[in-house]
C-alpha cells in the first residue's frame, strides 16, 4: 500500500504578492503557485504533494516537461516563484475527468495508484550502506506525516511537546532477548538490519554512543523483553546540515527522539517526559533531540517556531529543519489510524536548494 497520498480538494485562489501573471492556490496549509485565470476559488481539483515523482505521460499532460526535478525531471520539490514557496502541483488530470471531486474528498480517496504517483526514495549512498540480513525482531518505526495534510490531527489547546527535528538518517536500534539489532528506516521497513560492521555508519554511531548500554538498561529498568531506541544520525558526509559534527573521520552526531518497549505482551511508546526521565536515570545518557515548546497545541505559534536556526549545536549554524510534535500522552490517530504524531516543516529548510531563479 502506498504512503503517497493524491486527493481531490477544495481551493482557496489569492492574487500573487509580486506578479499579476501567476496567483497561489491554497490547499489547507499547503500553497502552489499557478498560472492566473486557470483555477477559481471553490473549485474541487487534485493535488498532488512535493516529495513524489511522477510517470512521464502524466508530466508531459500537465505541461511539466523539464520542469521538475531528480535525475529523469519527474520528481515534485518545494520551489520559490517570485518569493512565494509552491509546494505540489494543483491539477485537472483527465483521466479523472469524470470522477466527482467532491465525494472523492468526503470519502477520502487516494488516487495515487490511478495516476502512477509514487514516492521518492532517494538512492543510497555507498557510505550509509552495508550488509543486511533479515531482523523479524527489529521494532519498527512509524511514518511522520506533515501536518500540512493533517491539519487537524491535534486539538486546539491539547498538551503537546515539539521537538527540533533533526536533519540526518534515521537509526533504528532494538534490543530483543539478549541480541541487538541496527537498521536504518528504508531497510527496517522491510525487517532487514545490518550487519554488525564497525565501518558501517549505524553501528559506529550505536556503538560511539554506548547504546547497547542503553537499550539493556532500559530493558532491566523497565522489565522489557524488547526495546526500540529511534534516534537520528547527523553530521558531514551524512546530509548538508551539519550541526557541525563529522560523520566521516570523526564520532557522528546522534540524538534520541523515541523509544518503544515490549513487555509482558505489551508494546508502547514512551511519553515525551517519560523519555527525558529514563534518559536521566542511565547512568550516562544518551543525547536527546533538543525540546523546544510544550504546552498548548496552537498550530500558528509552532509554525512560527519551525522557522529559525538549529539549535542541536548550540551554535545557531544553520537553517531549523523544523519540529516533530506528539501529544503530551502518547494517544492513537483516528485520521490515520496510527500514532498522534506530526511534523512542522520550516520553509526555509525546503526552500534551501530550490530553484531561485525567479527571485
Amino acid at each position: 500500500m502506498t504512503s503517497v497520498r493524491v486527493t481531490a480538494e477544495q481551493l482557496i485562489v489569492h492574487p500573487h504578492s509580486r506578479v499579476d501573471f501567476l496567483e497561489v492556490a491554497e490547499i489547507g496549509l499547503y500553497r502552489s503557485v499557478v498560472p492566473r485565470g486557470v483555477f477559481q476559488t471553490g473549485e474541487w481539483i487534485i493535488y498532488i504533494p512535493d516529495g513524489v515523482v511522477l510517470p512521464d505521460g502524466l508530466v508531459e499532460e500537465l505541461g511539466r516537461t523539464g520542469q521538475l526535478a531528480g535525475p529523469t525531471r519527474t520528481l515534485v520539490q518545494p520551489v520559490r516563484l517570485y518569493g512565494e514557496l509552491s509546494q505540489g502541483l494543483v491539477c485537472r488530470p483527465k483521466v479523472l475527468s469524470r470522477v466527482d471531486l467532491e465525494t472523492a474528498h468526503v470519502e477520502g480517496h487516494n488516487f495515487a495508484d490511478a495516476l502512477r504517483v509514487t514516492a521518492w526514495v532517494p538512492p543510497i549512498p555507498i557510505h550509509l550502506s552495508g550488509q543486511v540480513s533479515p531482523a523479524p525482531e527489529l521494532v519498527m518505526w512509524c511514518d511522520v506525516h506533515d501536518i500540512k495534510r493533517y491539519r487537524k490531527m491535534f486539538s486546539p489547546g491539547e498538551r503537546v511537546v515539539a521537538t527540533e527535528k533533526v536533519h540526518g538518517t534515521t537509526c533504528i536500534h532494538t534490543f530483543s532477548h539478549g541480541r541487538h539489532y541496527v537498521s536504518s528506516k528504508d531497510f527496517g521497513k522491510r525487517r532487514m538490519a545490518f550487519v554488525r560492521d564497525e565501518s558501517n555508519l549505524y553501528w559506529r554511531a550505536v556503538i560511539a554512543h554506548g547504546l547497547p548500554r542503553v537499550a539493556q538498561e532500559i530493558s532491566t529498568m523497565m522489565n522489557a523483553e524488547r526495546v526500540g531506541i529511534f534516534g537520528e544520525i547527523f553530521g558531514k558526509g551524512v546530509q548538508d546540515l551539519t550541526y557541525g559534527a563529522d560523520a566521516l573521520d570523526g564520532k557522528p552526531g546522534y540524538v534520541v527522539f523515541d523509544i518503544r518497549v515490549e513487555a509482558a505482551a505489551q508494546q508502547w511508546w514512551l511519553d515525551p517526559d517519560e523519555l527525558v526521565q529514563v534518559m536521566r536515570q542511565l547512568g550516562d545518557p544518551v543525547p536527546t533531540a533538543p525540546r523546544l515548546y510544550a504546552g498548548a497545541y496552537n498550530e500558528a505559534t509552532l509554525l512560527e517556531l519551525a522557522e529559525g536556526r538549529e539549535s542541536v549545536s548550540g551554535e545557531a549554524r544553520h537553517v531549523r529543519e523544523g519540529l516533530v510534535v506528539r501529544p503530551q500522552h502518547e494517544r492513537r490517530s483516528s485520521l490515520t489510524g496510527g500514532r498522534t504524531i506530526a511534523k512542522f516543516v520550516s520553509t526555509a529548510y525546503l526552500t534551501r536548494h530550490a530553484a531561485t531563479d525567479f527571485a
